[in-house]
């Protein structure tokens, strides 16, 4: 089954429009955000599967040849070379469908943007009470 041209409804739908082999992936990738950020919610942004905390973490979605994660992940020296050999233009990552999937890479890119997350809001209150 090809991906839908329409907006999917919800997470499950996006991943029921895929292949199943495809479809045990995302689950996979699913799962590990979630669990890294048990927290967020999950939300339909641009077509695509996202985690949202007070922003959106991640973006993941399924593409002909990869699963892409995104947006770019910055403020971990060691995440940053770890994820490099992943990256595609403009930093986003593409995890090829004929390798294995690096789930625990993804676990820790999420808990970081999480963290990100986090302290960005936590910096924006200390600024509007100063």
């Amino acid at each position: 089954m090809a991906p839908s041209t329409e907006k999917p409804g919800s997470v499950d739908e996006y991943i029921a429009s895929f292949e199943p082999e495809v479809q045990a992936v995302l689950q996979k990738v699913r799962a590990t955000v979630r669990a890294a950020a048990p927290g967020a919610a999950e939300v339909i942004s641009y077509r695509m599967p996202a985690l949202k905390q007070h922003g959106v973490l991640v973006y993941f979605a399924a593409f002909k040849n990869h699963i892409g994660l995104c947006p770019p992940i910055k403020g971990d020296t060691e995440l940053e070379r770890e994820a490099s050999v992943y990256a595609g233009e403009k930093g986003n990552l593409r995890f090829p469908l004929d390798r294995p999937i690096p789930y625990m890479l993804i676990g820790a890119l999420t808990k970081l943007r999480a963290r990100q997350d986090a302290e960005n809001v936590a910096g924006k209150r200390r600024a509007s009470k100063g």
